[in-house]
């Protein structure tokens, strides 16, 4: 009686420490997000009507789809005739800072806080605009971009995840959505390079470890 004791005292003690640990981790994990970590809010890939090519949001500060389509409405009204086509511009807008940057019949954005670094900011514009436009091949259009709308979210998914930045080196985004988007039954003649490669260095790979 006296063992069974011990260990339901044991149990209780290392469910209760489980709880504290998580509870902690939870703490903490909240903690780096919400003042240490650069947030992004949305990024948002309009045509030159200011209609949805790709979107992606981050943040609980639009609900429903209503609110955030009047978002993406009024933010391409507001920023309509500015000259983001030579460089990109930066705007407040619903007390948010929002980075932005057009080519050909694409708009691209990027939104965070108002207290967000707009440098950070900056530097995902660019790692999503190049990336684009590496898996592109510089074809940087509405209608390329809705062929290849796969690649566009996959490209979102490598540098943002769940509103915190994972990367902005476009290179390796791009790398990495090729890889993620292979298919290794295809010809070597149909992959682009980097395609190719991966897959050559699958089949090396294999050759080694046979």
């Amino acid at each position: 009686m006296e063992s069974e004791a011990l260990t339901v005292s044991f149990d209780l003690l290392v469910n209760k420490r489980s709880v504290e640990v998580i509870n902690f981790a939870e703490i903490w994990f909240s903690y780096v997000w919400n003042d240490s970590c650069p947030v992004v809010k949305n990024i948002l890939l309009l045509d030159s009507e200011g209609k949805r090519v790709a979107v992606k949001y981050y943040s609980d500060d639009w609900t429903t789809n209503n609110a955030k389509l009047a978002f993406e409405k009024s933010l391409f009204a507001k920023t309509l005739k500015s000259n983001a086509r030579t460089e990109a511009e930066i705007t407040m807008f619903d007390n948010n800072i929002v980075l932005y940057k057009f080519v050909q019949d694409l708009h691209f954005y990027v939104t965070g806080g108002e207290d967000e670094n707009e440098l950070i900011l900056a530097a995902v514009l660019q790692g999503f605009f190049d990336s684009v436009s590496l898996l592109l091949r510089g074809n940087v259009d509405k209608r390329e971009a809705l062929e290849n709308l796969d690649l566009i979210f996959l490209c979102l998914d490598e540098i943002i995840e769940r509103g915190m930045i994972l990367e902005t080196d476009a290179n390796v985004i791009a790398g990495k959505v090729a890889v993620n988007s292979m298919d290794p039954t295809a010809p070597l003649s149909e992959q682009t390079i980097g395609q190719a490669l991966a897959t050559a260095r699958e089949h090396l790979t294999r050759t080694l470890f046979q």
